[in-house]
């Protein structure tokens, strides 16, 4: 038996501390997207709520438990995602939260996190510079520090996913999640290890972003000195040793795809799947792209992890 820092009676009863809004997503059959790729596709739909991405199934949990001993602060550091979860799961629980992140982060993130209520601190580098800057700020305020991936209650959160993935596991032969801090690959491989240990869990990260790839498959931490992808939710430098630690203990393999198979996978899932999905929702289908043979006649699901995207961004890319 494996050991992680997951417990799959916490996950379980994380359920009932996250709004449902959030739970029981859409999963099913893409025949259209299936027929392209060359195997059988499912889609697991984490952009249908207020957020649009799979990140308040964490701080949910985050923000319930903090509001539950008195905590009335939080900030954290974040490409996007987390900020607008956190401020939304705050908000809804009088939580003042701040948001560091970096002034390259997409536009309509940044305005999404303003709109929660949140404070927004911008920093001029990437995303490790505005952990850096979050943890200045925690300090300095006193204020709980709230460290995606690290902190267990992002891990569990996003592990819910797995719960309802291994509802219908039987009918999967893998499941494609999108790797980066590694909140939803260790969460969602922790569940289907315990629960449907047949279906191979494999993590997807792109070439131009590999740290926590290269970690995986060397068995230590393994640091880039930069990360150069249109993914920015996955773009991180320096792998979370603890997170790495479990990550070693659920997943089968971890692969990296290109820029281009990005684009393409995410021009697919507008033409066959009717989706609008930012760069790192569409690894799943470049995973695909890049080894056919591996995945030909094959049953896998895929995580459709957010869809918080620029626009104009988004137009130039899938046109392309």
């Amino acid at each position: 038996m494996f050991t992680t820092r997951l417990d799959l009676a916490r996950i379980r009863a994380a359920r009932g501390d996250i709004d449902p809004i959030f739970l029981d997503t859409p999963l099913y059959r893409c025949d259209a997207l299936g027929r392209e790729l060359g195997c059988t596709v499912s889609v697991k739909l984490e952009t249908a709520n207020p957020v649009r991405s799979f990140k308040a199934r964490g701080t949910e949990l985050v923000a319930g438990r903090l509001a539950g001993r008195g905590g009335t602060a939080a900030v954290c550091a974040s490409a996007g995602n987390l900020g607008q979860a956190l401020g939304w799961s705050g908000r809804r629980r009088g939580i003042e939260v701040t948001v560091v992140a970096s002034r390259r982060a997409p536009a309509v993130k940044l305005d999404r996190i303003r709109a929660l209520g949140a404070e927004l601190l911008l920093v001029d580098g990437d995303f490790e510079m505005a952990r850096e800057r979050a943890v200045s700020v925690a300090r300095r305020r006193g204020v709980r520090l709230v460290e995606d991936s690290l902190d267990i209650e992002t891990c569990e959160g996003a592990a819910t996913i797995g719960l309802e993935l291994a509802s219908g596991a039987s009918c999967f032969d893998a499941v494609l999640v999108a790797l980066g801090g590694g909140a939803m690959a260790t969460g969602v491989g922790y569940v289907l290890k315990t629960l449907a240990p047949d279906v191979e869990v494999i993590c997807v990260q792109p070439l131009g972003a590999p740290a926590m790839t290269r970690s995986w498959h060397q068995r230590r931490v393994v640091t880039t000195d930069s990360a150069d992808t249109i993914a920015d939710g996955v773009a991180g430098r320096y792998p979370i040793p603890e997170v790495l630690d479990d990550l070693l203990a659920v997943a089968d393999d971890a692969v990296l795809v290109h820029e281009a198979s990005i684009v393409t996978g995410m021009r697919m899932l507008l033409e066959h799947a009717g989706l609008v999905v930012e760069p790192s929702a569409a690894l799943g289908v470049a995973a695909v792209l890049e080894d056919p043979d591996r995945f030909a006649g094959r049953h896998v699901a895929t995580i459709i992890c957010g869809s918080n995207v620029d626009l104009d961004a988004y137009q130039r890319w899938i046109r392309t």
